[in-house]
């Protein structure tokens, strides 16, 4: 095996990553054909992670990422609120929760090793209606029994002292959340997927997940390495099992190995507004609504970013682009596929008026400060600019479900057997990326015969 990673090495050429001096390489193939133990599909934040626990557990092993983009983490990983997130939000006992909690300390230790800048700025969940404070009390009950760290519950001076220029009448005070350039986290654990010898494809988009076809006489790579994975490009890597991690194409990327179509990834795109510099001072932290069980979302928040800026938002409207970031992006294939799928027809039957006000917010910038008017008042139009957007893989049912679990799947036959598809990863994925890759790494040994 570590002769082939050397000649790859050997036959590659390397594209530093920008924006950080903590590069990660990503190179660039200039062959055919190669031979692997493991392929991971997919080079955002979640396939990154598994890749790197996968090699660091088994390090005699060679194992590829495969990527599409020209660089790594273009896509939710790098478009995204930047939050470290606490884990206050989610069912006491779910996995959900117990990852987020986990991924959170793992982060902080991380982020410390590796000296990545980070801030632990705190959040508030404001309370700004007599009606919220119920739904206040017991998700403070919530994060109590998540074990998240240090929450406490402040009224309305708490508030002030914390946030000067936020008005609420009661608050969690999380100072435990953070901050941090998740697509730097990203790169970063590529960068320790190729130390410990991973090899990196870029450019190289998956089209077909399949046996290898019987070799000619003599030619045994197909008996040891039977699961081929193609290019559109036509390049092809043989390998002994698959993992894919696909994020917007998760259901596709399963559906090309003979998997169920569903759950289906459903594109909404999230749209955010950015503080002007000099208004800066009226945000120290993260400010949050109390959620509304009545609606899928979570609605606007306040946030600020490592650079020094401040996002406000996002609203989520119906992407008619897979990687849609702007409000006219279109692709035929990816509309028709989200607008016949009745899964989604349900959702916006029984949440019309809700994804309406969606839009409008998205249509009218006063619409959305209206809104974070009722946190910080003396926000103003004049002290907001549209900013940049994001777009999340949101996984639904036929039944107009969220799916907020994690879903994994496997064909069947041959293919079946030696792949495996992290189909969801819901939100927090970032703040959970080093849990989850855990938890993905036990299940393809508990699957795989590594």
């Amino acid at each position: 095996m570590i002769p082939t990673l050397i000649n790859t090495f050997s036959n590659c050429s390397l594209i530093f990553m920008k924006n950080t001096s903590k590069f990660s390489k990503c190179i660039r193939v200039r062959y055919q054909h190669s031979l692997y133990d493991m392929a991971i599909i997919g080079g955002g934040i979640v396939g990154l992670a598994a890749a790197r626990e996968l090699i660091l557990r088994h390090p005699t092993l060679s194992f590829v990422l495969l990527e599409k983009e020209k660089e790594l983490a273009q896509h939710q990983s790098g478009h995204n609120s930047g939050v470290i997130h606490s884990g206050i939000y989610y069912t006491p006992g779910s996995l959900k929760a117990k990852l987020c909690v986990r991924g959170a300390a793992l982060t902080y230790e991380y982020c410390e090793k590796k000296g990545i800048p980070y801030k632990r700025c705190g959040k508030l969940i404001v309370a700004v209606e007599r009606e919220e404070i119920p739904r206040l009390n017991a998700l403070y009950e919530r994060g109590q029994s998540n074990n998240v760290r240090d929450l406490c519950i402040i009224d309305a001076k708490g508030i002030r002292e914390r946030e000067p220029y936020c008005r609420g009448l009661m608050a969690i005070d999380s100072p435990y959340t953070g901050i941090v350039d998740w697509h730097l986290v990203s790169l970063t654990y590529g960068r320790d997927f190729q130390a410990a010898g991973g090899t990196v494809i870029t450019e190289f988009e998956a089209a077909g997940i399949s046996s290898v076809p019987e070799s000619p006489a003599g030619d045994t790579s197909g008996i040891k390495f039977p699961i081929s994975v193609k290019s559109l490009k036509g390049d092809e890597v043989q390998c002994r099992y698959v993992l894919t991690c696909g994020g917007l194409y998760s259901d596709r990327l399963s559906e090309i190995s003979g998997c169920s179509p569903e759950p289906r990834i459903v594109p909404f795109r999230g749209d955010y507004l950015v503080l002007k510099p000099e208004k800066h001072y009226l945000v120290r932290g993260n400010i949050y609504p109390v959620p509304d069980p009545r609606f899928p979302f979570l609605g606007v928040h306040f946030t600020p970013r490592m650079d020094g800026s401040v996002w406000l938002g996002p609203n989520a409207v119906l992407a008619f682009k897979r990687e849609g970031y702007r409000p006219f992006d279109f692709d035929l294939w990816d509309s028709v596929d989200a607008l016949s799928y009745r899964g989604l027809q349900k959702l916006v039957m029984k949440n019309i008026m809700y994804g309406m006000g969606e839009m409008y917010k998205g249509m009218f910038i006063n619409a959305q400060v209206k809104i974070l008017q009722k946190y910080i008042p003396e926000l103003s139009h004049s002290d907001v600019l549209r900013g940049p957007a994001g777009v999340r893989a949101q996984a639904l049912d036929r039944n107009g479900n969220l799916v907020d679990d994690f879903v994994f799947d496997a064909g069947l036959g041959e293919v079946g057997s030696r792949v495996l598809h992290v189909r969801n990863a819901p939100s927090p994925a970032a703040t959970s990326s080093l849990a989850i890759a855990e938890m993905i790494a036990d299940e393809v040994e508990r699957r795989f015969i590594l």
